[in-house]
């Protein structure tokens, strides 16, 4: 290394020396000769809470309750005569009417016993009114016109019960509905009571559930029932009937409600939600992150009164979901606490900011 590059080197350590010495001695001063402000403290002021402003709505509440689809009518069709069936006139999920025929037995004689007891009713009707022109001139005796009368109501027993049978030689729908099971063919021998067809209804279905005894006091005959079906669908219904009496098992009461079904919507046996329609009243709608429990476990809310204090007010919920709960037992119009309630106790003055300003 030359001599000038060992004197430039010299000179620059002398310069950083000195600069460092200078600023260690000018801090020092000025640390010495100016003692440090003292720092004033805040006033207390009041606690600034976000409020909304809500206004009450006309709300409709409900019941949600888990029911149980069933036909309006559902009836197994059983033989009343023995035979052979000879015609089977509806098939498996075919409509019927009331009165249609759906099946023939044979007859066996059973025409043939009609045409004997009615000629021996007419028979016995002839003889009784000769029986009473002869009583009428003292020829015969009463004894013998009442032996006619008791074997003429006989006859006419007999012939009655004969038209019967002939008649349950063809089954017919006592009502219009759907063929939902068959248990015969032709040449099937049945008995009395056999199985013939199971017949349904369900252009009208009946919807069963159980409503718990807290609720089961505002539920009457006639309130509307929206049916929300697991495929997606809606029907609307009437409920129909509320037991008087509670499961003792559930303690629940049980419900009937008479569903609509004009489509033929093939629901029944499945189950659905039901929501029992209350009377509307006015609510407002809230989300379930502002609600908070109060010192007897009765859920409620914070906001501020007119003075700008804070009132929690227990509330009666009408319904929660995901979206919101509807919560009544509150003034038409209040200043809801959004932000800072947990910080702010009831009674407290607080200086509450409107919640649109601070989303401006």
């Amino acid at each position: 290394m030359t001599k000038a590059r060992w004197g430039s080197l010299g000179l620059s350590l002398l310069v950083v020396v000195l600069l460092v010495i200078w600023m260690m001695t000018g801090e020092v001063k000025v640390s010495s000769d100016q003692a440090p402000e003292r720092q004033q403290e805040p006033e207390t002021g009041l606690t600034s809470v976000e409020v909304e402003t809500l206004q009450a709505r006309l709300h409709e509440p409900g019941i949600q309750l888990q029911g149980q689809l069933e036909p309006w009518f559902s009836v197994s069709l059983g033989a009343r005569v023995p035979g052979t069936v000879e015609e089977v006139a509806a098939d498996l999920g075919e409509s019927v009417t009331k009165g249609q025929v759906l099946a023939r037995l044979s007859d066996d004689g059973r025409s043939a016993l009609v045409d004997r007891w009615n000629a021996r009713v007419k028979q016995l009707e002839a003889d009784l009114a000769a029986a009473r022109r002869l009583r009428s001139d003292n020829f015969t005796s009463q004894s013998q016109l009442l032996d006619l009368e008791s074997e003429l109501a006989a006859a006419r027993a007999e012939l009655t019960s004969a038209r019967l049978a002939v008649q349950h030689l063809t089954p017919a729908a006592p009502f219009s509905g759907i063929i939902n099971a068959r248990h015969v063919d032709p040449g099937t021998l049945v008995q009395v009571g056999s199985p013939l067809f199971e017949l349904v209804r369900i252009d009208r279905l009946k919807a069963t559930g159980q409503v718990p005894q807290q609720s089961v006091s505002q539920v009457a005959v006639g309130q509307p029932v929206r049916i929300d079906l697991l495929d997606g669908g809606q029907l609307q219904g009437v409920v129909t009937f509320v037991a008087s009496s509670a499961n003792p098992q559930t303690r629940s009461f049980a419900v009937e409600i008479a569903v609509e079904n004009p489509e033929l919507k093939r629901v029944a046996g499945g189950s659905a939600s039901l929501r029992i329609a209350l009377p509307e009243v006015k609510a407002l709608f809230i989300s379930p992150a502002y609600l908070s429990l109060g010192d007897d476990g009765r859920p409620g809310i914070k906001y501020v009164d007119g003075n700008n204090r804070v009132v929690f007010e227990t509330v009666r919920l009408l319904s929660v979901s995901t979206e919101g709960a509807w919560v009544t037992g509150l003034p038409d119009e209040i200043r809801l606490i959004t932000r800072g309630g947990g910080f702010v106790s009831e009674g407290e003055e607080v200086a509450p900011v409107d919640r649109s300003d601070n989303r401006g």
